[in-house]
Parts: structure tokens; sequence; C-alpha cells
């Protein structure tokens, strides 16, 4: 009986020890946590706007959104600043919305910076960064560009530069 219950246990123990490097690395790396990917639905958000407004992904519906997480900490976040300034100045007309999610700052930082860098397209507030969560966001920048069936097109980490940015609104506005 002796010989039996060993290889027995030695089967249990590395099902255990398999099950519990599972359930570790799900919980260290995300996985299984629904990270948008290309050709996903973006995570639904609601966010308090430098306008005053609580903003969602549905007052968008049928348009090509720019989604862009931000700081104002980040270089490259304000190097490529005047850039979507310029594209949201250029593609408005045509159902494009540029949306700036500024991750974790306070009300008086972005007003300052929006005003001093002469934006003008809707910038939101991520103050407990529950949508950096939602939507994975490890580098900032981080761009998501939502085609005008509501579906994710592309996904750009970093800074974008102007000609990037324009090629980008333009599959999404002529697919």
């Amino acid at each position: 009986m002796g010989k039996a219950r060993r290889p027995v246990q030695v089967v249990i123990l590395i099902l255990i020890v398999i099950l519990g490097g599972y359930a570790i690395s799900t919980a260290a790396f995300g996985g299984g946590n629904g990270t948008p990917e290309i050709g996903d639905k973006p995570p639904a958000i609601k966010l308090l706007g430098l306008d005053g407004k609580v903003h969602t992904l549905d007052e968008y519906k049928g348009q090509a959104v720019v989604i862009n997480f931000w700081a104002t900490w980040c270089t490259y976040c304000v190097k490529e600043m005047p850039a979507l300034q310029t594209q949201w100045e250029k593609w408005q007309s045509q159902d494009v919305v540029i949306l700036g999610i500024n991750t974790g700052e306070d009300e008086m930082t972005v007003r300052n910076f929006t005003g001093q860098m002469g934006v003008d397209f809707p910038v939101l507030f991520d103050s407990d960064n529950e949508a950096v969560r939602k939507y994975g966001v490890v580098p900032m920048p981080t761009t998501f560009f939502v085609d005008k069936k509501g579906r994710i097109s592309s996904i750009h980490q970093g800074e974008l530069d102007l000609d990037s940015l324009d090629d980008q609104i333009k599959q999404l506005v002529n697919p």
C-alpha cells in the first residue's frame, strides 16, 4: 500500500505546483484581465471632462475616435500634443473625435497645461487611473484608434508625430 501511495502523492504535488504557478502568473502578469486588443470594442469609460461634463464613449457612436492617454510630466506626451491639436482642427468636421485622457493629475495642472499648449479638443480626467487599468496602458503616451464601427483598429505606444497621426486617422475615415 505504501508503494502505491507515493506516485499518487507526487502527481498531486505536481498538480498543486502547476495550478499555483498559473494562479501566481495570472495575478502578476494580468492574464485574462481583458486588456483590449485590435478588433475589440474599447472598454467603456465615464470620465469628467475639462469642460465640467461627464463623457462616455457612447456619445461618440458612429464617429472615429482617437483616445490618447497622457500626462504633463511625460516628455513624449508634451511633444505630441501639438500634433494632436493640429489633427483635431483638421479632422473634427469629418466625424473624428480626439479624446485626451489625462492620467491622475489635478484640474489646475491640466487646465494650465492645455491653456499654454492651445489644446481645445476634449480632455478627460482619469483621476483614479481606472481607465488606465481597463485599457492596460503602461507606457505613455498610448493612443487607441477606434473606427466608426466602434472597434479598435490600431494601438500605438509612444510618441506620434504629425504624419503618423494623420495616416492613422486617414485609415479611420477611409478604411
